[in-house]
């Protein structure tokens, strides 16, 4: 399974695309949309345009990404919001399953504690997918969802092939 992993932003919007090989990682792609100089609805069509292009370059049929926290500021709560719409418009114009993940349930899946910081998350998505340089942050963030997607599947297919089985009551 392909899966493109996305920490959404509305100033930078890491990426990753990655599929499960039998028990390891292979890293397909990753990187940053980086959106600076634009009005908000320029930045929102410029992540749609961009994910697409990697959607259609990298073939995921799986997009992971993260669920929107409670922010203090309500503004950039909902500009945030919105930057996610514009990914998941992309992926679903594509075909893509969407799923959404907790920042807590990342971080347990890749660090083994939900309240890690990013710099553990980014030391283990390079380590787990054999990187030789640490990922930026929000890249390895959108990286860390996409493995903890990987995780999640490969856990319910093996509940699931053991209750077929009649090993699981």
């Amino acid at each position: 399974m392909r899966v493109i992993g996305l920490d959404p932003g509305s100033r930078v919007t890491g990426f990753g695309v990655i599929e499960m090989n039998g028990t390891s990682f292979c890293h397909i792609e990753s990187g940053n949309v980086r959106l600076s100089n634009l009005v908000l609805a320029e930045r929102l069509h410029e992540i749609f345009e961009r994910l697409s292009q990697v959607i259609e370059r990298t073939q995921p049929e799986v997009m992971a990404i993260e669920k929107v926290f409670m922010a203090r500021n309500a503004q950039s709560a909902l500009t945030l919001g919105q930057a996610r719409g514009a990914a998941i418009v992309a992926a679903v114009n594509h075909g893509l399953d969407i799923q959404e993940y907790s920042a807590l349930q990342v971080k347990q899946a890749i660090v083994g504690r939900g309240r890690a910081a990013k710099q553990q998350v980014q030391h283990m998505v390079r380590i787990l997918l054999g990187l030789h340089q640490p990922p930026p942050l929000d890249t390895a963030d959108a990286l860390a969802c996409a493995i903890c997607h990987l995780n999640t599947a490969q856990g319910s297919a093996r509940i699931k092939s053991g209750i077929a089985v009649g090993m699981v009551p």
